[in-house]
C-alpha cells in the first residue's frame, strides 16, 4: 500500500481555500482506504529561507539515492502545495533525479505581479515535478498559456449544508480573510451606498493575514456610514460560521484576483446565491452546477460583475446590483432557486479525492 505525503505550508495559519482544499481532499482519500500524511512544512513560503529549504527537501528525499522497492512493497508519494513548490524549485529538481514521486498541487499560479524570477521559479518547479494537480480549471489555463507542463484538473468538493433560512431584512455575508486581494473595502464602499435600503452584512475573516489593512478596513465601516448594519466577526469556524450562513441570503467575493473560490461554492452548498467578479476563477466556481435554459442559455444562482475599473466606479457596479437584488423580488427569487437547484448537484471531496488518487497512479 502507497503512502501519500502532502506537503503543506506552515506559515498559512488562516482558513485559506488552499488550507480547507487540503485538508477536505486529505480525507476524502482515507475514505477511500489510502494513507495519507500530512505535513506542515516550517518557512515564510514561497520566499522561504535556505535552512527551510533545506528541511524541505530532507523531506523530500531529495538528497538520498531511491532504493529498489520489492514487488508489493510501498512506495511513497510526494503532494506538494505549490506555495511551498514555487519557493524550492532546486529541492524539486533534486528529488526527481533521485528518482522520488513529487507532486505539485497549484491552488494558484503565480501572479505575473510578481515579477520574472518568481515566474521563473514557478516554471522550473512545475517542469520538475511527477506531475500537476491544479485545483481550478482557470490556474490550469494560465500555465498552459505559459507554456508549462499540462495540469489535471480536480475541483473542490462540497459538503452538504442545511439550506440558509435567511434574514429579515436580508442579510448579505463576505467569507474571506480580510486582505487587499479580496477587496472588502469595495464591498463597504458599495453597502455604504445603498443605506437607503433594508439589509445587514457580516465581513467574516481572519484580521491576523494583515493586521493593517484589516484596521483600514475597520476604520472605514465606522466612517463610512453604515457601521451599524456591517458587522466584522473575524474568523469564524464550526457553528458559528454555520450560524452565519443560516441566516445568510446572499454571499460576495469580488476578489480582484481569484484561482477558484471555494466559498462560492460552500454558498451554494447552503442555497445562497453569490455575486462574484468577473475575469476571476469565481466564475467557474459560480457556474459549477449552472442550470440549462429550453433555449440553449444558462441561469447563474447569483451574477459576475465586470469590475476593472477600480474605485467609486466599480463601487457603483456593485452597489446598483446590490440594489437591484434588494428592490426586485423576482430576482431574489430566481436567483435562490437556482442556488437552492445547484445545491442538489454540486459534486462531493469524494470526486476530488478520486481525480488526485487517479493522477498520482496510487490504489489502496
Amino acid at each position: 500500500m502507497s503512502l501519500i505525503r502532502l506537503l503543506v505550508p506552515a506559515n498559512i495559519r488562516h482558513s485559506s481555500g488552499g488550507n480547507v482544499y487540503n485538508a477536505r481532499v486529505a480525507d476524502g482519500i482515507r475514505d477511500l482506504g489510502v494513507q495519507v500524511e500530512t505535513v506542515p512544512v516550517d518557512g515564510s513560503w514561497p520566499d522561504a529561507s535556505a535552512k527551510d529549504r533545506r528541511r524541505f527537501g530532507s523531506v523530500l528525499g531529495a538528497w538520498e539515492q531511491e532504493q529498489e522497492h520489492e514487488p508489493g512493497q510501498r512506495s511513497d508519494v510526494a503532494l506538494v502545495d505549490g506555495l511551498v513548490a514555487v519557493g524550492a524549485p532546486d529541492e524539486l529538481e533534486y528529488a526527481t533525479k533521485s528518482g522520488r514521486q513529487t507532486f505539485v498541487l497549484v491552488h494558484m499560479p503565480v501572479p505575473e505581479t510578481s515579477g520574472p524570477e518568481a515566474l521563473q521559479k514557478e516554471a522550473r518547479a512545475l517542469r520538475a515535478a511527477s506531475g500537476v494537480i491544479c485545483t481550478s480549471s482557470s490556474a490550469a489555463a494560465v500555465l498552459k498559456e505559459r507554456g508549462l507542463p499540462n495540469a489535471r484538473v480536480a475541483l473542490p468538493g462540497t459538503v452538504r449544508a442545511a439550506p440558509a433560512k435567511g434574514s429579515t431584512p436580508p442579510h448579505l455575508l463576505a467569507v474571506a480573510a480580510l486582505l487587499p486581494n479580496k477587496d472588502q473595502l469595495l464591498t463597504v464602499a458599495a453597502l455604504a451606498g445603498i443605506q437607503d435600503l433594508e439589509w445587514t452584512a457580516s465581513l467574516v475573516g481572519s484580521e491576523q493575514a494583515d493586521p493593517e489593512y484589516a484596521r483600514l478596513v475597520r476604520e472605514v465601516v465606522s466612517t463610512s456610514g453604515p457601521a451599524g448594519r456591517v458587522h466584522l466577526s473575524g474568523e469564524l469556524t464550526g457553528a458559528a460560521l454555520e450560524a452565519e450562513w443560516g441566516r445568510a441570503d446572499l454571499s460576495l467575493l469580488v476578489s480582484r484576483e481569484e484561482a477558484f473560490g471555494m466559498v462560492v461554492i460552500e454558498s451554494l452548498a447552503h442555497g445562497v446565491p453569490a455575486v462574484v467578479r468577473q475575469g476571476t476563477g469565481a466564475v467557474e466556481a459560480l457556474g459549477v452546477a449552472r442550470l440549462q435554459d429550453a433555449d440553449g442559455g444558462t441561469r447563474l444562482p447569483g451574477a459576475a460583475l465586470d469590475l476593472p475599473r477600480g474605485g467609486e466606479a466599480d463601487a457603483g457596479v456593485l452597489g446598483a446590483t446590490l440594489r437591484r437584488w434588494l428592490e426586485d423580488h423576482a430576482t431574489r427569487e430566481e436567483w435562490k432557486a437556482c442556488a437552492l437547484d445547484a445545491r442538489e448537484r454540486l459534486p462531493g471531496w469524494d470526486i476530488t479525492a478520486t481525480t488526485v488518487l487517479d493522477v498520482l497512479a496510487v490504489t489502496s
